[in-house]
């Protein structure tokens, strides 16, 4: 497969019709439609439906798409690693992330780093555990900001002074927020919203299996689920600081006994960074939160 030919398939997959990608692409619709019968018979497999009105990609051709945005990517990012990489410090640095206030002492080095070298970009890349360590093994991002402990034996880690703190979401006329803090059996017969990312220290916390809980949702973006919780689906277990509800209502209350998590920056073992990324790292560890960590 040619990478031109791949993004022949990406614009007609965002186009979703010959003739449009035919024009953005400032090619003849024979020479497209030529382009992708080629690549099909390459492939051996079917990648579009071709119906009256527009194309529809069949289940290879979605495959094909989400691995074609990945290698287009991985190219852009070699590219401008490799035109970079003189003694100018300029160019992309990519961190994937969940939500996490934590994410604060990333930012800070940023600003600390773009005061010197504003040619960098900085691009996050949200999601949760599992998204974030994909697109770190596909060298698609240099960094990841994980909660929780990471496999130690695939990445090398920057421990994170901060740790996130545990508690529940839920409209402040509720029972529950006339508590200064929520006990364990205070949710065992509620309605629950729990991040797609639970760990084992919830179920420790609760006490209860999740097969004995009442989950009604779960979500990996908080917004969305502190919206199913201002409806009144139910209780969202979720971190500190990652909404401000002054002025909404809802409400957060920490759990009681306390449940804290620790996080970790992340990147692949025997990595080699560019240069933005390597100096956004020495920035960062810079920080004074990271050096009185270590006296």
């Amino acid at each position: 497969m040619e990478l031109r030919v791949l993004q022949y398939f990406l614009a007609v997959a965002r186009e979703q019709s010959i003739s449009g990608a035919a024009e953005s692409l400032h090619l003849s619709q024979p020479t497209l439609s030529r382009q992708l019968k080629e690549l099909e018979e390459e492939l051996g497999k079917q990648l579009m439906i071709r119906g009256s009105r527009r194309i529809t990609l069949t289940e290879d051709g979605m495959l094909l798409r989400k691995r074609a945005e990945e290698i287009i990517d991985l190219v852009h990012k070699t590219e401008s690693e490799i035109i970079d990489s003189d003694e100018t410090i300029a160019g992309d640095i990519r961190i994937g992330s969940g939500e996490t206030d934590g994410l604060r002492l990333l930012a800070k080095a940023a600003r600390q780093l773009h005061a010197h070298f504003p040619q960098v970009q900085y691009h996050i890349i949200s999601g949760d555990g599992p998204l974030v360590t994909e697109q770190l093994d596909k060298g698609l991002i240099d960094f990841g900001l994980l909660i929780g402990t990471p496999d130690l034996s695939k990445y090398d880690t920057l421990p994170f002074p901060v740790r996130d703190v545990w508690g529940v979401l839920m409209p402040n006329d509720c029972p529950l927020a006339a508590k200064d803090a929520v006990e364990p059996e205070d949710l065992w017969d509620q309605p629950l919203i729990m991040s797609r990312q639970k760990g084992a220290e919830l179920t420790h916390w609760l006490r209860r299996s999740f097969s004995q809980l009442n989950i009604v949702a779960t979500y990996n973006l908080l917004y969305n689920a502190s919206l199913l919780v201002d409806e009144g689906l139910g209780y969202a277990l979720t971190l500190d600081k990652l909404l401000n509800t002054q002025g909404t209502r809802l409400c957060f209350r920490p759990l009681k006994p306390a449940l804290d998590i620790g996080m970790y920056l992340v990147w692949k073992k025997y990595q080699v960074f560019s240069k933005p990324a390597e100096k956004f790292l020495e920035v960062l560890q810079e920080q004074p939160e990271f050096k009185s960590q270590n006296d």
